[in-house]
């Protein structure tokens, strides 16, 4: 009995030293040293090879998303007269006024030469191919220097003025269509100061004696901006008419009517005693 205890004291004793040795190692995993690393770690970025993904978006806002499919289909804009118009300058860069100044007409800046068009299918009205204007006089039949006037299918008269040329053969009577070349651009009348230009104005058939109407009756700027890029079928027809009936075929002239006073000659140019004040002499002057 006693060898026994003694035996069972001694594996105790082995136990515990082995416990004990256990608990003073590091902790770790087996197969794992837990001694400490003799190199320092790095201290730099570590190089990313992974790809970053793209953020997603903030809640509440969608990413744009392409529409797949065909380009959308250009509607063309509805057909509102029969007549089918063109912008009257063509193939040049230009500007216009969009509001009323002086007369209801517009100028249309362009470069000289640029070619003045017929906006509409129509009869020649009347053609002025010399520049009669004198600043002197500046007669208001004048003032549109070289000018064509059309009267188109939709019974509306329209003038190009301040032309450098007209075109050869135009003359009354003739049928163009839109789009012919009815002159080119310049700065004839009463621009020849100005820069190049167009004198466009719409109003209706008169007589040549009443200059003052072909000048302009009807604000052009929205059939310009129509014809352009619009609706080339929007008719200053029914506007004109109505206008027309409420002026008269022939209305007095109201804007710009006056023209200045003829220059004496040479002839009668030296000064004279007026005849009220010594009557006998200017008589005898006969």
């Amino acid at each position: 009995m006693r060898s026994g205890h003694i035996g069972r004291l001694a594996l105790v004793a082995t136990g515990a030293m082995l416990l004990t040795g256990a608990c003073a190692k590091a902790p770790g995993l087996a197969g794992v040293s837990a001694q400490a690393a003799t190199t320092p770690p790095a201290t730099s970025t570590p190089e990313v090879t992974a790809t970053i993904p793209t953020p997603s978006p903030t809640p509440g806002h969608q990413a744009a998303v392409r529409p797949q499919g065909e380009d959308p289909v250009r509607v063309p804009p509805p057909k509102v007269s029969k007549y089918s118009y063109v912008f009257p300058v063509k193939g040049c860069r230009i500007t216009y006024q969009r509001k009323l100044l002086v007369l209801p007409k517009t100028t249309i800046w362009a470069a000289k030469g640029c070619a003045f068009v017929a906006p509409v299918s129509g009869v020649v009205d009347e053609v002025n191919g010399r520049n009669k204007w004198r600043p002197s006089t500046d007669m208001g039949q004048d003032r549109e220097g070289r000018f064509v006037t059309i009267i188109g299918d939709d019974g509306v008269r329209y003038l190009g003025g301040h032309l450098d040329t007209v075109t050869d053969g135009i003359k009354p009577g003739m049928r163009v269509g839109a789009g012919q070349t009815l002159g080119t651009i310049g700065k004839s009348g009463n621009a020849r100061d100005a820069g190049t230009n167009l004198y466009f104005a719409i109003s209706w058939k008169t007589g040549p004696q009443y200059w003052w109407v072909r000048r302009g009756m009807v604000n052009p700027w929205d059939y310009l901006d129509a014809w352009l890029s619009g609706n080339p079928t929007l008719s200053p027809r029914d506007a004109t008419f109505a206008m027309r009936a409420r002026m008269g075929e022939t209305p007095k002239c109201a804007v710009q009517c006056k023209s200045k006073k003829q220059p004496q000659s040479a002839k009668t140019s030296q000064p004279t005693e007026p005849p009220v004040t010594i009557p006998t002499i200017a008589a005898s002057q006969g």
